[in-house]
C-alpha cells in the first residue's frame, strides 16, 4: 500500500516563504505525474502545479512566479517551494502522484495545513 506523507506546512505571515515535501512510503514505478493541489474552506480542490516524468510544468496562474516544484523520480519525492506567499494561499496542501498508463494509478498525501495570516 503507497502512502504519500507531506512535511513543511505551518503558519507564516504574507510575504513569507514555506517548502513543503512529499515521500512515497514505497518505490513507485512508471510515474506519469507529481503534483500539489490545495483546498480551501468551502471550496474545491484545485491543481496548484503539475510536472510530468520528462519535466513538463502545469502551474495555476496564481501561483506563476511564485510558487517552484522539483521532483526526483528516483526517490519519488516532490517539494513545493512557495515564496511571496498571501492570504488567499491559505488552505491544506495535498500532494498526489500518478502512475501507470496514462497516470491511472493515482496516490494522495493525507494533506498539510498552510496558514497566511496578513
Amino acid at each position: 500500500q503507497v502512502q504519500l506523507v507531506e512535511s513543511g506546512g505551518g503558519l507564516v505571515q504574507a510575504g513569507g516563504s514555506l517548502r513543503l515535501s512529499c515521500a512515497a512510503s514505497i518505490r513507485i514505478f512508471g510515474i506519469y505525474a507529481m503534483g500539489w493541489y490545495r483546498q480551501a474552506p468551502g471550496k474545491q480542490r484545485e491543481l496548484v502545479v503539475a510536472i510530468t516524468s520528462g519535466g513538463i510544468t502545469n502551474y495555476a496562474d496564481s501561483v506563476k512566479g511564485r510558487f517552484t516544484i522539483s521532483r526526483d523520480n528516483a526517490k519519488n519525492t516532490v517539494s513545493l517551494q512557495m515564496d511571496s506567499l498571501k492570504p488567499e494561499d491559505t488552505a491544506v496542501y495535498y500532494c498526489n502522484i500518478r502512475a501507470g498508463q496514462f497516470g491511472i494509478n493515482e496516490y494522495w498525501g493525507q494533506g498539510t495545513q498552510v496558514t497566511v495570516s496578513s
